[in-house]
């Protein structure tokens, strides 16, 4: 007879997703993981695999739950810059205030972190990437045929620029920075693009 699991493998994966978004790959254990789900490790493994597989199964997770909808609302949002601003004051409010508060993004920390350096978390991290600059570069197109952009700003080199403050967010965020000091940050940064 088949073996019966005694265990939600989703609700599982939701926990490992929030462990590892606190504490991070390297720093969480399989003995964690264990305690975080209430599972036992013959299960996980035969779940899940190893920790690896655990994972990058929680960084797709993570990339299907927060960050391809906060990116899709993005690409999505037809008002040019503006939608730009809430971008970012959506970001910071999630990333300095709740119960995740301190905790940056999984995405983020793993550029940070030296898993990596693997090839399949390298893949993820860059998917997820494309998405982010994908939206923001949509939001700044609409934005200069509305004449809201800055004289000769590039839609695409601002993208990446804007992509690259995201990650700065969620990694002082995580690090303790302060809501307002971001928000100060981002607002000199989009001053800088826009129309004067």
């Amino acid at each position: 007879m088949p073996d019966v699991k005694h265990f939600d493998p989703d609700v599982a994966l939701e926990s490992a997703v929030r462990l590892f978004w606190r504490q991070g790959m390297a720093s969480t254990g399989i003995q964690d993981i264990v305690t975080a789900t209430g599972v036992n490790r013959s299960s996980l493994y035969a779940t899940f695999g190893g920790k690896r597989e655990l994972y990058l199964a929680a960084l797709r997770r993570y990339l299907d739950r927060y960050a391809r909808p906060a990116f899709g609302r993005l690409a999505t949002d037809e008002r040019g810059l503006p939608a730009v601003v809430d971008f970012f004051d959506g970001l910071i409010d999630v990333r300095c205030s709740g119960e995740r508060a301190g905790w940056g993004c999984l995405l983020s920390n793993a550029h940070a972190g030296t898993e990596n350096g693997d090839p399949d978390v390298r893949a993820l991290l860059d998917q997820n990437h494309r998405q982010l600059r994908d939206a923001l570069h949509a939001r700044l197109v609409t934005a200069g045929t509305r004449g809201e952009l800055a004289p000769g700003t590039d839609p695409g080199a601002t993208a990446e620029l804007l992509a690259l403050l995201a990650y700065g967010v969620n990694l002082r965020s995580r690090a303790g920075a302060d809501a307002e000091a971001l928000r100060a940050t981002v607002a000199t940064a989009l001053r800088a693009i826009g129309r004067p």
